[in-house]
């Protein structure tokens, strides 16, 4: 769908990372109207994974349709214990994939999450 908000997350080295902010800049000075993209990388697989574990991307999926709520009433509707919930939505929202609105209230921005894995450098 046209509106929905995209974010890719993969792995990319600082120089990769920098190669393709230049290239977006570039596109961004010839054309002002280019929505940009939002990308999410880290330097290796493990701390990809580390991030994105099973049940945090169940906790973003669980998110996104409740709108902005609490960490509380996540916990709930998930089924888990709160103080595991929050520690969880607090790496999410360190990473980008949560964000608090004006009340604090947390919810996940990203209607689609495209993760892409490079086998071969």
């Amino acid at each position: 769908m046209k509106n929905e908000k995209h974010i890719k997350i993969g792995i990319e080295s600082p120089e990769e990372g920098l190669k393709r902010f230049i290239n977006a800049w570039e596109k961004a000075q010839s054309n002002p109207q280019h929505d940009g993209e939002t990308h999410l990388n880290f330097e290796d697989l493990a701390t990809l994974l580390s991030v994105l574990t099973p049940r945090r991307l169940d906790l973003l999926k669980t998110l996104r349709p409740m709108g902005s709520t609490s960490a509380r009433k996540l916990a709930g509707a998930l089924a888990r214990d709160y103080k595991n919930v929050h520690a969880d939505v607090r790496v999410l929202e360190n990473a980008g994939l949560i964000e608090r609105d004006s009340h604090q209230a947390i919810h996940a921005p990203w209607d689609v999450i495209e993760a892409s894995l490079r086998l071969v450098a």
